[in-house]
Parts: C-alpha cells; structure tokens; sequence
C-alpha cells in the first residue's frame, strides 16, 4: 500500500500516454486465438495486461514481451483443458475471456481480486448455459464453466456492460455454424463494440452490426498479424484536464480517427472552454476559463471521475447523467469522486446514476480516500493543481492498474508528487 503527497503546481509540456488498454487487451485475445505468430507493439505492462497475458499462457499460448513488443504464439491455445484463469482486478478480462475459453471447451475455473470477485456477471452464467457451457458459482467469483460453447442466438442487454457483448463476440466466430447477438436493451459504451470489431477485422475475423445486435458467421479462423495499438484517449484526458485547469499541455500518440469513444474528451473541454487542438497523432490543451457544461456519461463512462474534477471548477453548475455503471467499477465511483472531492472543499451532489457539480476557484488541504481505484488516485491528483496546499491520496499503487508510470509523467511536467510506500 502506497500513499502519494501532491504539491499544487502547475503541469506544462508534452507527455506520451501509454497504449490503450481497450485496444491491447483484444489484440493479445485475437493473437492468442489465430495460430502461428503475431506481434503486437507497443504494449505497456499494466497490471489488467499482465493478467490478460497470464491467462492466455494458462490456455496454452506462448508470449514473449522485448522492447515494448509482444508476440503472441497462439499454435497451442486450448491445448490446456483444465486452466485457472487469474484475472487480478481485470473486468475486460474476465467478461471477454469466458466466453473464449468456453469456445476451446476448457474446463476453467476464473478468479480475481478486490472488487472483481463482487462485480455481475449474470449475463454470462443466465445466457452461457443454453448453448452448452455449464456454470458453477455462488453468484461471483470463483466461477468454474465447462463444455463446449455451441452458437445460436444471444439475448444480452447493452446497458450492463458492453464487455459481455465483446467477449461473445471474440468467442462465437470459432463455433460451428452461424451466431445472433440479440440485444435487449439500448447500447451503451457503443464505442468500445467498434474497437473489438476493428481489431478482430485485422486479424482476419468478421462481425457484422445489424438492426437487432449483431451477426457473427460460424467457422471463421483467426489469422496472425503484426498490430500496431492506439495511445489511449482515457489516459490522455488526465492531462489534458490538466492543461485545462491549468497551463498546456500536449498529448502524444493520440489518433482522432481512433474507435475509442473517449476521444470525445476533446469535445468536452472545448465545450467547458479550453482552447483545444488537435492533429493526427496529438492533441494540445491551453487553460481559458472554464464555464459549466452538461455531461451524458452513458458513451464515455471511464472519463466521469476526470469530468468530474473539470467541471468542480467551472463556474456555474455541471451535470452528469446516466452514469450508474459506475456504481460497480473498481469502486463506486460516483461516490468515490464525490466524497473525494468534497473532503478539499469541492461542492458535488450525487444522484443516484449521476453527479451535480458546483464550480469552484480551489479546493483546499486535506487527505482523501483513492477507493484502491486507480481513477480516482489520478484524477484527485489532477484536482490537486487547484488546491490552496498538499492534498494526500491513499492507494497510490492503484495506478499499476492501468499507468504505471503515471507519477512519472506527472512530475516530468513539472508536478511535485511524492510517493510514500506503507509497507
């Protein structure tokens, strides 16, 4: 356990976010689900990557990581019939990798850690069972499933987490005969379903989107590539929050043309009113002053805690709706961010799928609770830039979740972040 102790300052320059965890997560499936080598580059060892890896070696694939490029030899994947699939704290892996493993007809007991064993997966344990895979749980984790997944028609509703509707995907291009995914209820985080698409397109495997869901023809074969992954626009918005409070700051290996829906970060500030800029592969924010904005968290989830420090100093009231989701995250993140920022002095009201935010000019001295949850320790350390003095955060370590090297970066940019290991 860790905490960190930020000194208000002011972040300035350029930063390169590592890959997006999104894109990387579905490359290492898809490599490890066509046979011979593929290669995937670059690729940053956060701790959800690293379990996605760990369970694609339990399945019977070979990786090797040197110089920030991953290949994946997935010759031998399903190989292993009985696995034990640790998926750390890792949702994306865990919700995309039962359906896969049950398409090799693996025997696989799936566990996890901190909130993951508490986090719903009665989509897969209600739909999974009437097309062959049998599974065993206590409503959580530890889950065991066996059999073999057969394809057939899918009713899944898209407002719980689109990770279910990815992980069949993934899955149901391997299964004899033809698939429907039948959704029950209006798709939310849309974008993350393009990048699964995107990235099963380019190793060599198709889904198609329809008027009911999507359609996923039988028998196809994954085929071995060389993958280039996309910055990731949720790590970018970090610091690009950043430049909006404060100073400028540029983004590097950021793609506008990229899937990821969290690009429209972009549009957000410019709306708060930063001055933003934007070209192939960066972005530029500049700090003007900031006037409230309604927010629509249904698309954009992840970026709510970060919003959520924008908008507590904007003058005037911002609201975010239909953000419930995230009551099962890594926390329960609307509270989380809430209380967080109200204990520096923020004014934030939650509601029950949102958040109510009065703008104001700084928060001040105190120590907050990081929930162990690796957004909210990175976006208090952003809203610390506005605080009067220090600001400690527990649960520093959370960070290895996603960005390791987050503290890093922070300081290279001027920021004075001082991590204190516990023990």
């Amino acid at each position: 356990m860790s905490d960190v102790i930020i000194t208000p300052s002011e972040l300035c320059g350029a930063v390169t976010v590592p890959p997006s965890k999104s894109d990387v997560h579905r490359a290492i499936i898809c490599a490890a689900l066509a046979r011979g080598k593929s290669r995937i580059s670059p690729v940053a060892l956060s701790n959800d990557i690293k379990a996605t890896i760990g369970c694609i070696e339990a399945l019977g694939a070979k990786t090797q990581l040197e110089n920030n490029t991953l290949t994946v030899d997935g010759t031998n994947t399903f190989t292993n019939k009985n696995a034990t699939l640790d998926c750390f704290e890792s949702g994306s892996t865990l919700r995309f990798l039962i359906p896969v493993a049950a398409s090799g007809g693996v025997t696989a007991e799936f566990i996890g850690q901190g909130r993951l064993p508490e986090r719903p997966i009665g989509i897969y344990t209600k739909a999974l069972p009437k097309s062959g895979v049998d599974c065993k749980t206590q409503g959580g984790l530890p889950l065991v499933i066996s059999g073999k997944l057969k394809s057939g028609e899918f009713e899944i509703p898209g407002d719980v987490s689109s990770q279910f509707i990815t992980g069949l995907l993934l899955a149901l291009p391997l299964c004899d005969g033809d698939s429907k995914i039948i959704l029950t209820s209006p798709l939310e985080s849309a974008a993350y379903i393009d990048i699964t698409i995107d990235v099963m397109n380019k190793f060599g495997v198709k889904a198609q989107k329809t008027d009911y869901g999507y359609f996923v023809e039988g028998n196809q074969e994954y085929v071995s590539c060389d993958y280039k992954t996309h910055g990731d626009w949720s790590q970018a918005a970090f610091f690009m929050v950043a430049g909006a409070l404060k100073g400028e700051i540029t983004v590097n290996s950021v793609d506008i043309t990229s899937s990821q829906g969290d690009k429209e970060i972009a549009e957000i500030l410019k709306r708060f009113g930063a001055e933003v800029t934007l070209s192939k592969n960066s972005v530029t924010v500049k700090h003007k002053e900031l006037i409230a904005t309604d927010i629509d968290a249904s698309q954009i989830p992840d970026l709510v805690p970060i919003l959520t420090v924008a908008a507590a100093f904007a003058k005037g009231t911002t609201n975010i709706t239909n953000a419930g989701r995230l009551r099962i995250k890594e926390s329960d993140r609307l509270s989380a961010i809430a209380d967080a920022l109200n204990s520096v002095g923020a004014m934030v009201f939650e509601l029950s799928d949102g958040l109510v935010i009065e703008g104001k000019k700084q928060i001040h001295k105190g120590t907050v609770n990081g929930c162990n949850d690796h957004r909210i320790v990175m976006a208090m350390s952003i809203a610390t830039l506005m605080s009067t003095d220090d600001i400690t955060i527990s649960d520093a370590q959370s960070i290895n979740k996603s960005y390791p090297t987050f503290f890093e970066d922070y300081n290279k940019l001027g920021g004075k972040a001082n991590v204190i290991d516990l023990g």
